[in-house]
């Protein structure tokens, strides 16, 4: 009996070990950067200070994950890498023969996967084609598509196999980049609608690779944004989970914000929607646990998190090997330009006439001789003290790398672009007890508004012209143009020479086509200069030229009526900035 008992016994066991060979589980970690923007040091390169987050920081954290699950981690970035802090611009333009930074970086950090996004296309062809042949991991873009033969420009997807498990990961960019940027700078492409893009790719994934995951990996917001004539979305991120089958999770970025969300796709299965916002202070993870009963997966587990990276230790090995290039970088932004003799601030730019602003007006109107210029705040909240001014002090003064361009328009094309711009910009205040400008607190953690309800950087104001901006009337009929500056009439239906820099002539921020009234597809005629160097780099040059400067705030324009606007100017400014 003791013997049939043993036999029984190993039988059983036999059956329970065969039963354990079948099932197999498979436990994956993916790890997010976007809208990285130049922040790979702990080293602020235009304030001069320390950094918290950043990618030496992060890839501390990284590194520690990489010990855990080995080459079951995924490194993916999301694009907006090529612009931004200066030892970016450094590289793109000043050391453009060296193999790109951000390529070192991304190499460096082993990098899985990487999509292109709108401010790396900013670039032109010949920074950012350069830098896709130089980063070793996949760059996707299905939607970027040659206009010549009708075929992905960069990979559409990237197929990744590790621990048994097939991973395909479908990368897309924003389609809205024509509406912001000259075709000089993306000649021959086409961005395509997402929806209708990752639908068509999708399908293709899963019958031709057969993959076990499928992520989508896109430079698009949540939601929102600008939606073009023709019905195009630049942030499409939830239309595409809900409306196309077959993603596990998609990793986004471009609206740098926080998000980490579960939509229901068409099927109703969940679709994990994750976004670390921007500058590596958060770094967006998936956890994903696998189960297969022999090779049939039979069960997928997905869990989104957020992680704070701002306080790590700094990766030091990282560190050590791009320190030669930091203390380059350091030496680049601190060269000496001129000298400042006053200081000047972002923050007087919402509130009426600003040495800041009406500086770059200025030399706006100096450089290309133009009859006005237009011009936005596009830092929240910079300042340049008065003393000696460096290059890292452009950074603050203009922040992205735009051309400067001169466009034809009438006087009643200026207005309606004014009257645009101040309906996002200010409010129609009702009683003396309103707010002045548009506010929503709930936007103080967006890295783009800021506590306003609106982008700062299309709140243009003009130069050139003298106007007042009547509060208390309806959007539309807010802004009355006077005179010109040097006191001759100003004529509705004369044209004038505008100045403004690209991303406006292009159409961004729709002031221009929407405000102005000018169609997209008349703007190219309209351009009468365009300069081949970017607008800082002119900037740089005249104050070089000029030596001392005295930044100071003209008087040809105001907020009305002034009983009312400059007590609640100064009630908006304590809100928004603490004052």
């Amino acid at each position: 009996m003791n013997k049939l008992f043993v036999v029984a016994m190993g039988l059983l066991c036999l059956h329970s070990t065969s039963a354990t060979c079948q099932t197999r589980t498979v436990k994956l970690k993916v790890i997010e950067t976007s809208d990285v923007h130049g922040h790979f040091f702990p080293y602020d390169f235009i304030e001069g200070r320390e950094l918290n987050g950043t990618l030496v920081r992060a890839n501390t954290y990284i590194e520690r994950q990489r010990q855990e699950y080995g080459d079951r981690l995924l490194l993916i970035d999301n694009g907006d890498i090529l612009q931004g802090q200066p030892c970016v611009y450094w590289s793109n333009y000043v050391m453009p023969e060296d193999e790109n930074l951000a390529a070192s970086v991304i190499n460096y950090m082993r990098y899985d996967a990487e999509t292109v996004g709108n401010h790396d296309v900013e670039t032109g062809h010949r920074v950012y084609d350069k830098w896709i042949r130089e980063v070793r991991c996949p760059v996707l873009g299905a939607n970027i598509v040659d206009k010549g033969n009708q075929l992905p420009y960069v990979r559409p997807y990237a197929i990744i196999e590790r621990d048994g498990v097939k991973i395909a990961i479908l990368g897309m960019v924003t389609p809205a980049i024509p509406i912001w940027l000259n075709e000089c700078l993306w000649k021959g492409l086409e961005f395509q609608e997402m929806v209708s893009c990752a639908k068509r790719w999708v399908k293709y994934i899963r019958q031709v690779e057969q993959p076990d995951l499928v992520f989508g990996l896109f430079h698009s917001g949540l939601n929102g944004g600008i939606t073009m004539e023709n019905g195009i979305e630049e942030d499409a991120t939830e239309r595409v989970a809900q409306e196309v089958d077959g993603f596990d999770a998609i990793f986004f970025g471009h609206d740098h914000q926080v998000h980490n969300i579960t939509l229901k796709n068409p099927s109703g299965k969940d679709v994990l929607c994750i976004d670390p916002s921007c500058y590596v202070k958060y770094v967006a993870e998936a956890t994903i646990t696998l189960t297969y009963d022999g090779d049939r997966l039979v069960d997928k587990d997905i869990k989104g998190e957020i992680i704070d990276v701002r306080n790590e230790p700094v990766d030091q090995q990282m560190l050590a090997r791009f320190q030669p290039t930091i203390d380059t970088i350091k030496k680049y932004v601190g060269r000496r330009i001129g000298t400042f003799a006053t200081g000047c601030s972002t923050r007087d730019s919402y509130f009426g006439n600003s040495a800041f602003t009406d500086f770059i007006h200025q030399l706006q109107l100096q450089i290309t001789k133009a009859d006005v210029s237009f011009n936005a705040p596009l830092s929240f909240d910079a300042r340049i003290d008065a003393g000696p001014v460096t290059v890292a002090d452009m950074f603050k003064l203009y922040r992205f790398e735009n051309q400067l361009y001169v466009v034809n328009m009438t006087g009643r094309e200026i207005k309606g672009h004014l009257e645009m711009s101040y309906d996002l910009w200010a409010n129609t205040m009702k009683s003396p007890d309103d707010h002045l400008v548009l506010l929503n607190v709930d936007s103080r953690s967006d890295q783009q508004r800021m506590g306003f309800k609106n982008y700062t950087f299309n709140f243009d104001s003009a130069s050139g012209i003298d106007y007042e901006v009547d509060v208390t009337k309806p959007d539309g009929q807010k802004v009355h143009i006077l005179q010109m500056s040097d006191g001759k009439p100003f004529d509705m239906d004369k044209v004038y020479k505008v100045v403004m820099n690209s991303y406006r002539a292009n159409g961004g921020g729709d002031l221009i086509v929407h405000g102005a009234g000018i169609p997209k597809d008349s703007l190219n005629s309209r351009i009468v200069y365009q300069s081949e160097l970017d607008l800082r780099h002119y900037l740089m040059e005249e104050i070089e030229r000029m030596g001392t400067v005295r930044p100071q705030a003209a008087s040809n324009w105001k907020f009305i009526p002034e009983k009312w606007t400059k007590a609640a100017a100064r009630r908006d400014r304590k809100l928004l900035f603490k004052e």
